[in-house]
């Protein structure tokens, strides 16, 4: 399974417009493909733009922390990838634990992971 995050340059998790980099984690493999963040620095739309390329990329699952999504991003990834919610924000500590989280991947979100 390829599972789809957003990293800031500390790599550190971070909310879609605030990332500079979108990894591509393959869980077999535990290989990373690293992507430029087309939402990054972006102060309007830059959630949605962003999640249109992590899912240009068709990943299996995403990485959520609070505050990573938006209404309208949710809905444009609802259906398309499970989301594994997670308060880990190293990227090295998601990919140490990541079958563990595979474990807990859900299809919905509560909302108030992707209010506003």
């Amino acid at each position: 399974m390829k599972i789809a995050c957003v990293v800031d340059n500390e790599n550190m998790l971070a909310p879609l417009e605030y990332g500079n980099s979108v990894f591509l984690i393959d869980d077999e493999t535990k290989k990373i493909e690293e992507y430029e963040n087309p939402g990054f620095g972006r102060t309007h739309g830059g959630r949605e733009v962003a999640m249109a390329g992590i899912l240009s990329l068709n990943p299996d699952m995403f990485i959520v922390t609070e505050n990573s999504l938006c209404p309208g991003s949710y809905s444009m990834s609802m259906g398309k990838v499970k989301y594994i919610v997670t308060e880990e924000k190293p990227v090295g500590d998601v990919i140490k634990n990541i079958k563990e989280l595979e474990e807990k991947a859900v299809g919905e979100l509560e909302p108030i992971l992707y209010r506003e």
